[in-house]
């Protein structure tokens, strides 16, 4: 066996660690904000020393758990394939998607992202993404003409993250959120015609 194939174990078995790593400070840290390296090495299953050698400090640990999130975040809205799928398809698919990374990396999706060009490039992308999905949804008739499509993202939004940190404990079902965040979206919550003044 030549020493590079030996090393692809190594690398494989390096990056399951870090990753069983992020998911524990992600469940340790959505319980208690203030958990100690130390904590969230036993709920990772590793020894601290094992935490220390990956990430330098707790404030490093924490970057980097926003950032993978943020990673996870723009392939949920990549993998909908917003710019050719039908709109309406790729709307519900990226409302899903990013319910589910925003519901399951809660705590790091709702730090402020850390001083990385890789994040801000990403989250850049993920709004470039919506503004022409946003578009593509208007030219082909899914949003009401005229509508003014920063108003409607901003309301967008909103509606996601509400949908993920508020949701009831019987409405754990992702597709059922994403259902009722593109629903009221595009159809509001009055009865057709009860809109006052002109149209």
């Amino acid at each position: 066996m030549d020493r590079k194939s030996q090393q692809r174990p190594l690398r494989a078995d390096a990056e399951r660690t870090v990753r069983a790593i992020l998911e524990a400070a992600e469940r340790v840290l959505s319980a208690n904000p203030a958990a100690t390296m130390e904590q969230i090495a036993e709920a990772a299953g590793v020894a601290r020393t094992t935490v220390h050698r990956r990430f330098t400090s707790r404030e490093a640990l924490v970057d980097a758990l926003t950032a993978w999130a943020t990673r996870q975040f723009h392939e949920a809205v990549t993998s909908a394939h917003p710019d050719s799928a039908p709109p309406l398809v790729a709307l519900y698919q990226a409302t899903a998607n990013v319910l589910r990374v925003k519901i399951g990396w809660g705590f790091a999706m709702s730090r402020t992202a850390p001083q990385d060009p890789e994040v801000a490039r990403a989250h850049a992308d993920v709004l470039d993404q919506c503004h022409r999905l946003f578009q593509r949804a208007l030219d082909a008739g899914v949003l009401r003409p005229g509508t003014d499509l920063a108003w409607a993202r901003r309301v967008y939004y909103a509606l996601i993250h509400e949908a993920a940190q508020n949701r009831s404990d019987d409405a754990d079902d992702v597709d059922e959120l994403a259902t009722l965040v593109v629903d009221t979206l595009l159809r509001g919550m009055g009865q057709p015609g009860s809109v006052l003044g002109p149209r």
